[in-house]
């Protein structure tokens, strides 16, 4: 592990942030996915072995935290405020650097009871967790900012859930994330009107998070607006519906992460509902940019406790304007051209988004159909927001190329899951791996090397 660099600088915020706390143990440990090309990027070279030593039974790693943290925060949940919540199936691990300097968590789902499980038993489903391996994998494909499945281990409990089939497998996942940090870990802290760890985790954020100096409160939320704008843009651009877009499920890094009731949208509906229990459709498809600003808001709040309101407000007034210049970046580089200007990309994104408005074709076929600025022609798309389109793009410069369809309808998962769930069989759910990640080595633009597209293109093996 010669590029290993821990760095637990969550120590730093001292132990009224977080418990400290013991890993379940589990009566098996059969690697499921174990994600070597992130493990690359961190230093950490593992045998079979360590995988299990370190991300089954979460050993220490060396140099790192001595015991997991699970951390405290509260968090509006379909904007009602709950005070009794915090890291209740999960942990930090460990952190370290990669190499481009960024601090890295490592953080756990399904690892065992902690002070905040209330009444739930800390495990994960495995269906959970395949399903969190395939969102994380397409959306990192697709371009968007997202925490990544570093592990995952089948633990060999039977576990009981309302929500499936039961007895259902177990499994315990490790993530690879850009900071735990999440708005309603300030929404903790205004909570309990302390000033002095606002200033404190401030300070954290700015200095190990965004590789700034200092503790303003005003220049945090300015970066924050600026990545979660991004974050966004970058979920309609593919087409993604997270389903609970609670505000402890925002990071302050704009990273997305915890990937739970997900779906891809099958086309531009905006109205599309990702969770069964959303009935109201709060985080609907469409809705999904209203209600990452309205949890920006809500750390904004927390940060009047110490900075002027006035300045925060100016800030998140700001934010609407990002969130359109961020979609217009997001949905011209899921179309693989460049831009060409302010107003000539307003105006192909404008045609885009008339053309996916229509719902003739699924979101996905689209964009693969008109990657690159060509006109695929044909009957399906002779209708006259697609000819706009077509008008539009002329003279656009293309930025790579898509080797193959890759999409993630519902369908797709549950019988990825049902060969899993009936027969022990993942050939499926290997084989949509190496599938995303040539999606999305074919994504990359011209600049990066053929040895970075070939290294993305690999499927992990075991």
């Amino acid at each position: 592990m010669t590029d290993y660099r821990p760095d637990p600088r969550i120590l730093e915020l001292g132990d009224s942030f977080y418990d400290a706390v013991e890993p379940a143990r589990f009566p098996a440990a059969i690697p499921r996915f174990l994600n070597r090309r992130a493990a690359a990027e961190v230093g950490l070279e593992l045998d079979g072995a360590e995988w299990e030593r370190h991300f089954q039974r979460f050993e220490p790693l060396p140099g790192n935290l001595e015991r997991p943290l699970a951390l405290r925060y509260h968090g509006h949940q379909f904007r009602h405020y709950n005070p009794d919540i915090g890291d209740g199936r999960g942990f930090l691990f460990a952190q370290l650097r990669d190499a481009r300097g960024r601090l890295l968590d490592l953080g756990t789902k399904g690892s065992g009871q902690t002070p905040y499980s209330r009444f739930g038993d800390g495990r994960l489903t495995l269906k959970g967790a395949v399903r969190e391996v395939l969102a994380s994998e397409m959306l990192e494909a697709l371009g968007v900012e997202t925490s990544r499945t570093f592990a995952l281990f089948e633990t060999g409990e039977a576990l009981q859930r309302n929500d499936e089939p039961s007895p259902t497998r177990s499994a315990v996942l490790t993530r690879l994330s850009h900071g735990h940090i999440r708005i309603g870990t300030f929404q903790r802290l205004a909570f309990f009107k302390d000033a002095d760890g606002l200033r404190a985790l401030t300070r954290y954020c700015l200095t190990h998070l965004y590789g700034e100096a200092g503790d303003a409160p005003v220049r945090l939320l300015e970066l924050v607006c600026a990545r979660t704008a991004r974050l966004a843009a970058s979920y309609l651009a593919a087409g993604f519906v997270h389903g609970v877009l609670n505000s402890d499920n925002i990071n302050v890094t704009g990273e997305s992460f915890d990937y739970g009731p997900w779906r891809f949208a099958p086309d531009w509906d905006e109205e599309f509902v990702a969770a069964y229990f959303d009935q109201g459709g709060l985080y609907a498809f469409g809705r999904q940019p209203e209600a990452i600003h309205w949890d920006v808001a809500q750390l904004a709040g927390a940060l009047s406790l110490i900075a002027p309101p006035d300045a925060l407000k100016a800030e998140l007034d700001r934010w609407p304007a990002l969130f359109q210049d961020a979609l217009v970046a997001a949905l011209l580089r899921r179309l693989g051209v460049g831009s060409r200007g302010e107003a000539e990309d307003l105006e192909l994104v404008g045609a885009l988004l008339a053309a996916l408005r229509t719902r003739d074709v699924t979101i996905d076929r689209l964009f693969f159909d008109w990657h690159g600025g060509r006109d695929p022609g044909g009957a399906i798309y002779a209708g006259k927001p697609f000819r706009v389109l077509a008008d539009k793009l002329k003279g656009a410069v293309s930025l790579g190329t898509d080797s193959e369809l890759c999409s993630m309808p519902i369908d797709e998962v549950e019988a990825i899951w049902a060969r899993i769930a009936e027969d022990d069989d993942w050939s499926a759910f290997e084989a949509k791996v190496a599938a995303i990640r040539r999606m999305g080595a074919a994504m990359t633009p011209p600049c990066a090397s053929p040895g970075e597209a070939a290294k993305d293109a690999e499927p992990e093996t075991l």
